[in-house]
Protein backbone atom coordinates (compact mmCIF):
# COMPACT_ATOMS: atom_id res chain seq x y z
CA UNK A 1 0.00 0.00 0.00
CA UNK A 2 1.35 3.40 -1.00
CA UNK A 3 1.59 6.37 1.40
CA UNK A 4 -1.37 8.02 -0.30
CA UNK A 5 -3.25 4.73 -0.21
CA UNK A 6 -2.92 4.55 3.56
CA UNK A 7 -4.12 8.17 3.83
CA UNK A 8 -7.12 7.42 1.63
CA UNK A 9 -8.06 4.39 3.72
CA UNK A 10 -8.15 6.62 6.79
CA UNK A 11 -10.16 9.19 4.87
CA UNK A 12 -12.73 6.57 3.85
CA UNK A 13 -12.97 5.34 7.44
CA UNK A 14 -13.62 8.91 8.55
CA UNK A 15 -15.77 10.28 5.71
CA UNK A 16 -17.24 7.19 4.08
CA UNK A 17 -16.85 5.98 0.46
CA UNK A 18 -15.03 8.32 -1.92
CA UNK A 19 -16.59 9.26 -5.24
CA UNK A 20 -14.54 8.28 -8.29
CA UNK A 21 -14.10 12.01 -8.82
CA UNK A 22 -12.62 12.55 -5.33
CA UNK A 23 -10.39 9.46 -5.63
CA UNK A 24 -9.03 10.52 -9.03
CA UNK A 25 -8.47 14.09 -7.87
CA UNK A 26 -6.52 12.99 -4.78
CA UNK A 27 -4.42 10.46 -6.69
CA UNK A 28 -3.43 12.81 -9.51
CA UNK A 29 -2.74 15.74 -7.18
CA UNK A 30 -0.25 13.59 -5.25
CA UNK A 31 1.17 11.97 -8.38
CA UNK A 32 1.98 15.18 -10.25
CA UNK A 33 3.25 16.98 -7.15
CA UNK A 34 5.89 14.36 -6.44
CA UNK A 35 7.58 13.55 -9.78
CA UNK A 36 8.38 14.23 -13.40
CA UNK A 37 6.28 11.46 -14.99
CA UNK A 38 7.45 11.92 -18.58
CA UNK A 39 9.92 10.08 -20.79
CA UNK A 40 11.53 6.67 -20.81
CA UNK A 41 12.27 6.81 -17.09
CA UNK A 42 8.74 7.92 -16.27
CA UNK A 43 5.29 6.54 -16.95
CA UNK A 44 4.24 7.97 -20.33
CA UNK A 45 5.36 10.06 -23.30
CA UNK A 46 3.36 12.94 -24.77
CA UNK A 47 3.36 14.18 -28.36
CA UNK A 48 5.77 17.11 -27.80
CA UNK A 49 8.35 14.66 -26.43
CA UNK A 50 8.08 12.48 -29.54
CA UNK A 51 9.39 15.12 -31.93
CA UNK A 52 9.78 18.88 -32.30
CA UNK A 53 7.45 18.85 -35.33
CA UNK A 54 4.43 18.66 -33.05
CA UNK A 55 5.22 21.81 -31.08
CA UNK A 56 6.38 23.64 -34.19
CA UNK A 57 3.06 23.06 -35.96
CA UNK A 58 1.11 24.13 -32.88
CA UNK A 59 3.25 27.27 -32.82
CA UNK A 60 2.66 27.83 -36.53
CA UNK A 61 -1.11 27.58 -36.05
CA UNK A 62 -0.98 30.10 -33.21
CA UNK A 63 1.31 32.43 -35.17
CA UNK A 64 -1.05 32.29 -38.14
CA UNK A 65 -4.14 33.15 -36.12
CA UNK A 66 -2.26 35.95 -34.30
CA UNK A 67 -1.14 37.47 -37.60
CA UNK A 68 -4.64 37.29 -39.09
CA UNK A 69 -6.04 38.88 -35.91
CA UNK A 70 -3.91 41.94 -36.63
CA UNK A 71 -0.85 41.08 -34.52
CA UNK A 72 -2.20 42.45 -31.20
CA UNK A 73 0.82 43.62 -29.23
CA UNK A 74 -0.63 42.72 -25.84
CA UNK A 75 -1.23 39.04 -26.66
CA UNK A 76 0.54 36.42 -24.52
CA UNK A 77 1.33 32.72 -24.89
CA UNK A 78 -0.26 30.48 -22.27
CA UNK A 79 -0.23 26.74 -21.70
CA UNK A 80 -2.17 24.50 -19.34
CA UNK A 81 -0.22 21.57 -17.92
CA UNK A 82 2.92 22.21 -19.97
CA UNK A 83 4.80 19.02 -19.06
CA UNK A 84 8.53 19.62 -19.29
CA UNK A 85 8.08 22.83 -21.28
CA UNK A 86 9.02 21.12 -24.54
CA UNK A 87 5.86 22.15 -26.38
CA UNK A 88 6.13 25.72 -25.12
CA UNK A 89 9.77 25.99 -26.22
CA UNK A 90 9.04 24.61 -29.71
CA UNK A 91 5.88 26.66 -30.21
CA UNK A 92 7.46 29.87 -28.96
CA UNK A 93 10.43 29.42 -31.29
CA UNK A 94 8.02 29.54 -34.25
CA UNK A 95 5.94 32.34 -32.73
CA UNK A 96 9.03 34.50 -32.18
CA UNK A 97 9.98 34.13 -35.84
CA UNK A 98 6.59 35.56 -36.79
CA UNK A 99 7.27 38.69 -34.73
CA UNK A 100 5.33 37.68 -31.63
CA UNK A 101 7.00 39.18 -28.55
CA UNK A 102 4.46 38.38 -25.85
CA UNK A 103 5.35 36.83 -22.51
CA UNK A 104 4.92 33.12 -21.77
CA UNK A 105 2.54 32.09 -18.97
CA UNK A 106 2.49 28.48 -17.76
CA UNK A 107 -0.27 27.05 -15.57
CA UNK A 108 1.47 24.38 -13.51
CA UNK A 109 1.29 23.32 -9.85
CA UNK A 110 3.95 20.58 -9.80
CA UNK A 111 7.29 21.78 -8.33
CA UNK A 112 9.19 19.08 -10.25
CA UNK A 113 7.65 20.03 -13.58
CA UNK A 114 8.03 23.76 -12.93
CA UNK A 115 11.75 23.19 -12.51
CA UNK A 116 11.95 21.41 -15.87
CA UNK A 117 9.80 24.07 -17.55
CA UNK A 118 11.93 26.92 -16.22
CA UNK A 119 14.98 25.39 -17.92
CA UNK A 120 13.29 25.26 -21.34
CA UNK A 121 11.33 28.51 -21.03
CA UNK A 122 13.40 30.67 -18.62
CA UNK A 123 11.27 33.75 -19.19
CA UNK A 124 8.00 32.04 -18.24
CA UNK A 125 5.69 33.29 -15.50
CA UNK A 126 4.00 30.51 -13.52
CA UNK A 127 0.39 30.27 -12.36
CA UNK A 128 -1.49 27.86 -10.13
CA UNK A 129 -4.70 28.28 -12.15
CA UNK A 130 -6.08 30.04 -15.20
CA UNK A 131 -7.73 32.60 -12.91
CA UNK A 132 -4.44 34.47 -12.51
CA UNK A 133 -3.56 34.60 -16.21
CA UNK A 134 -3.28 38.21 -17.42
CA UNK A 135 -6.38 39.98 -18.73
CA UNK A 136 -4.96 40.03 -22.26
CA UNK A 137 -5.53 38.14 -25.52
CA UNK A 138 -4.38 34.55 -25.05
CA UNK A 139 -2.63 32.25 -27.50
CA UNK A 140 -3.29 29.17 -25.39
CA UNK A 141 -2.52 25.46 -25.69
CA UNK A 142 -3.84 22.59 -23.58
CA UNK A 143 -2.20 19.33 -24.66
CA UNK A 144 -3.14 16.25 -22.65
CA UNK A 145 -4.44 18.44 -19.85
CA UNK A 146 -8.18 17.80 -19.69
CA UNK A 147 -7.78 13.99 -19.64
CA UNK A 148 -6.18 14.15 -16.17
CA UNK A 149 -8.96 16.24 -14.63
CA UNK A 150 -11.28 14.11 -12.46
CA UNK A 151 -14.44 12.52 -13.78
CA UNK A 152 -17.61 11.21 -12.18
CA UNK A 153 -18.95 7.76 -12.97
CA UNK A 154 -22.56 6.58 -12.69
CA UNK A 155 -24.08 3.11 -12.78
CA UNK A 156 -27.85 2.97 -13.32
CA UNK A 157 -28.08 6.65 -12.38
CA UNK A 158 -26.23 6.22 -9.08
CA UNK A 159 -22.76 7.71 -8.57
CA UNK A 160 -19.95 5.19 -8.32
CA UNK A 161 -17.69 5.25 -5.25
CA UNK A 162 -14.43 3.72 -4.05
CA UNK A 163 -14.60 1.65 -0.86
CA UNK A 164 -12.21 -0.48 1.18
CA UNK A 165 -12.88 -4.23 1.13
CA UNK A 166 -10.50 -6.75 2.64
CA UNK A 167 -7.81 -4.13 3.02
CA UNK A 168 -7.93 -3.19 -0.66
CA UNK A 169 -9.72 -0.56 -2.71
CA UNK A 170 -12.77 -1.62 -4.68
CA UNK A 171 -15.72 -0.06 -6.49
CA UNK A 172 -19.06 -0.12 -4.72
CA UNK A 173 -21.00 -1.01 -7.89
CA UNK A 174 -20.48 -2.37 -11.38
CA UNK A 175 -22.49 -2.23 -14.57
CA UNK A 176 -22.88 -0.02 -17.65
CA UNK A 177 -21.09 3.23 -16.88
CA UNK A 178 -21.89 6.83 -17.76
CA UNK A 179 -19.15 9.43 -17.25
CA UNK A 180 -19.12 13.20 -16.96
CA UNK A 181 -16.72 15.81 -15.61
CA UNK A 182 -18.05 19.00 -14.02
CA UNK A 183 -14.46 20.13 -13.40
CA UNK A 184 -13.53 19.91 -17.08
CA UNK A 185 -16.66 21.72 -18.16
CA UNK A 186 -16.23 24.44 -15.54
CA UNK A 187 -12.64 25.06 -16.58
CA UNK A 188 -13.57 25.11 -20.28
CA UNK A 189 -16.34 27.61 -19.57
CA UNK A 190 -13.98 29.84 -17.56
CA UNK A 191 -11.34 29.70 -20.29
CA UNK A 192 -13.96 30.54 -22.90
CA UNK A 193 -15.18 33.50 -20.89
CA UNK A 194 -11.61 34.84 -20.72
CA UNK A 195 -11.22 34.45 -24.49
CA UNK A 196 -14.60 36.07 -25.15
CA UNK A 197 -13.76 38.97 -22.82
CA UNK A 198 -10.12 39.63 -23.64
CA UNK A 199 -9.63 38.02 -27.05
CA UNK A 200 -7.49 35.18 -28.25
CA UNK A 201 -7.63 31.55 -29.31
CA UNK A 202 -6.99 28.21 -27.62
CA UNK A 203 -6.02 24.85 -29.10
CA UNK A 204 -7.10 21.81 -27.08
CA UNK A 205 -5.47 18.46 -27.92
CA UNK A 206 -6.28 15.28 -26.05
CA UNK A 207 -7.43 11.73 -26.48
CA UNK A 208 -11.17 11.27 -26.42
CA UNK A 209 -14.32 11.31 -28.49
CA UNK A 210 -16.42 13.82 -30.36
CA UNK A 211 -19.52 13.25 -28.20
CA UNK A 212 -22.23 10.72 -27.55
CA UNK A 213 -20.03 7.74 -26.74
CA UNK A 214 -20.41 6.16 -23.31
CA UNK A 215 -18.64 3.59 -21.18
CA UNK A 216 -15.82 3.19 -18.69
CA UNK A 217 -12.76 5.07 -19.98
CA UNK A 218 -10.92 5.57 -16.68
CA UNK A 219 -7.42 4.12 -16.97
CA UNK A 220 -4.13 3.97 -15.13
CA UNK A 221 -0.66 4.07 -16.71
CA UNK A 222 2.53 3.13 -14.90
CA UNK A 223 5.95 2.51 -16.45
CA UNK A 224 4.43 2.85 -19.94
CA UNK A 225 1.98 0.00 -19.25
CA UNK A 226 -1.72 0.00 -18.41
CA UNK A 227 -2.36 -0.56 -14.72
CA UNK A 228 -5.56 -1.23 -12.77
CA UNK A 229 -6.93 2.12 -11.66
CA UNK A 230 -7.28 1.19 -7.97
CA UNK A 231 -3.72 -0.16 -7.66
CA UNK A 232 -0.77 2.01 -6.61
CA UNK A 233 -2.81 5.10 -5.59
CA UNK A 234 -0.76 8.23 -6.18
CA UNK A 235 1.96 6.27 -8.00
CA UNK A 236 0.37 6.05 -11.45
CA UNK A 237 -1.23 8.45 -13.91
CA UNK A 238 -5.04 8.32 -13.94
CA UNK A 239 -6.83 9.66 -17.02
CA UNK A 240 -10.13 9.32 -18.84
CA UNK A 241 -11.27 10.07 -22.37
CA UNK A 242 -12.25 13.68 -23.01
CA UNK A 243 -15.78 14.42 -24.23
CA UNK A 244 -15.01 17.18 -26.73
CA UNK A 245 -18.70 17.82 -27.37
CA UNK A 246 -19.11 18.69 -23.68
CA UNK A 247 -16.13 21.06 -23.91
CA UNK A 248 -17.62 22.71 -27.01
CA UNK A 249 -20.93 23.18 -25.21
CA UNK A 250 -19.09 24.73 -22.25
CA UNK A 251 -17.26 27.06 -24.62
CA UNK A 252 -20.59 28.25 -25.95
CA UNK A 253 -21.84 28.97 -22.44
CA UNK A 254 -18.68 30.98 -21.84
CA UNK A 255 -19.35 33.15 -24.86
CA UNK A 256 -16.58 31.88 -27.15
CA UNK A 257 -16.80 30.00 -30.45
CA UNK A 258 -15.77 26.34 -30.69
CA UNK A 259 -14.43 24.82 -33.89
CA UNK A 260 -15.18 21.45 -35.36
CA UNK A 261 -13.39 18.48 -33.78
CA UNK A 262 -10.63 16.97 -35.92
CA UNK A 263 -8.39 13.96 -35.40
CA UNK A 264 -4.81 14.82 -34.50
CA UNK A 265 -3.44 13.03 -37.54
CA UNK A 266 -5.70 14.84 -39.98
CA UNK A 267 -4.96 18.21 -38.38
CA UNK A 268 -1.18 17.77 -38.41
CA UNK A 269 -1.22 16.58 -42.01
CA UNK A 270 -3.40 19.56 -42.98
CA UNK A 271 -0.93 21.92 -41.33
CA UNK A 272 1.94 20.42 -43.32
CA UNK A 273 3.76 17.93 -41.13
CA UNK A 274 4.78 16.05 -44.27
CA UNK A 275 6.58 19.07 -45.71
CA UNK A 276 8.19 19.83 -42.35
CA UNK A 277 9.42 16.23 -42.06
CA UNK A 278 10.98 16.43 -45.52
CA UNK A 279 12.73 19.71 -44.68
CA UNK A 280 14.16 18.32 -41.45
CA UNK A 281 15.26 15.10 -43.15
CA UNK A 282 17.03 17.07 -45.89
CA UNK A 283 18.97 19.02 -43.25
CA UNK A 284 19.62 15.93 -41.09
CA UNK A 285 19.77 12.91 -43.43
CA UNK A 286 21.07 10.69 -40.63
CA UNK A 287 17.72 11.23 -38.83
CA UNK A 288 15.48 10.46 -41.81
CA UNK A 289 14.04 7.24 -40.41
CA UNK A 290 13.59 8.68 -36.90
CA UNK A 291 11.71 11.65 -38.36
CA UNK A 292 9.49 9.37 -40.44
CA UNK A 293 8.81 7.17 -37.40
CA UNK A 294 7.83 10.21 -35.35
CA UNK A 295 5.43 11.38 -38.04
CA UNK A 296 3.82 7.92 -38.15
CA UNK A 297 3.45 7.84 -34.38
CA UNK A 298 1.86 11.29 -34.31
CA UNK A 299 -0.41 10.85 -37.33
CA UNK A 300 -1.18 7.22 -38.18
CA UNK A 301 -4.65 6.02 -37.23
CA UNK A 302 -3.36 3.00 -35.34
CA UNK A 303 -0.99 5.23 -33.34
CA UNK A 304 -2.04 8.67 -31.98
CA UNK A 305 -3.63 9.97 -35.16
CA UNK A 306 -7.25 8.93 -34.66
CA UNK A 307 -7.65 8.54 -30.88
CA UNK A 308 -6.31 12.04 -30.20
CA UNK A 309 -8.61 14.92 -31.14
CA UNK A 310 -8.05 18.65 -31.69
CA UNK A 311 -10.49 21.52 -31.12
CA UNK A 312 -10.04 25.28 -31.13
CA UNK A 313 -11.90 27.80 -28.99
CA UNK A 314 -11.67 31.47 -29.91
CA UNK A 315 -13.04 34.89 -29.25
CA UNK A 316 -15.77 35.56 -31.78
CA UNK A 317 -13.75 38.58 -32.91
CA UNK A 318 -10.75 36.42 -33.81
CA UNK A 319 -10.25 34.35 -36.98
CA UNK A 320 -10.55 30.57 -37.06
CA UNK A 321 -7.51 28.43 -36.29
CA UNK A 322 -6.02 26.84 -39.41
CA UNK A 323 -7.39 23.36 -40.10
CA UNK A 324 -10.25 23.81 -37.62
CA UNK A 325 -13.26 25.56 -39.09
CA UNK A 326 -16.37 26.34 -37.06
Amino acid sequence: MTPLGRALIERIKSEGPLSVEAYMEACNAYYYATRDPLGEGGDFTTAPEIHQMFGELVGAALADVWLRAGKPGDAVYAELGPGRGTLAADALRVLRRSGFAGQAHLVETSPALREAQSKRVPEAAFHDSIDSLPAMPLLLVANEFFDALPIRQFVDGRERHVIVAGGHFAFDRDGPIFEDSPMRQSLAETLSWRLATHGGAAIIIDYGYAGGEQGDTLQGVRCHQYSYVLDHPGEQDLTAHVDFKALADAAGRGGAAASNIASQGTWLETLGIGARAMTLAAKNPQDTEAIAAARRRLCDEEEMGRLFKVMAVRSKGWPEVAGLSA
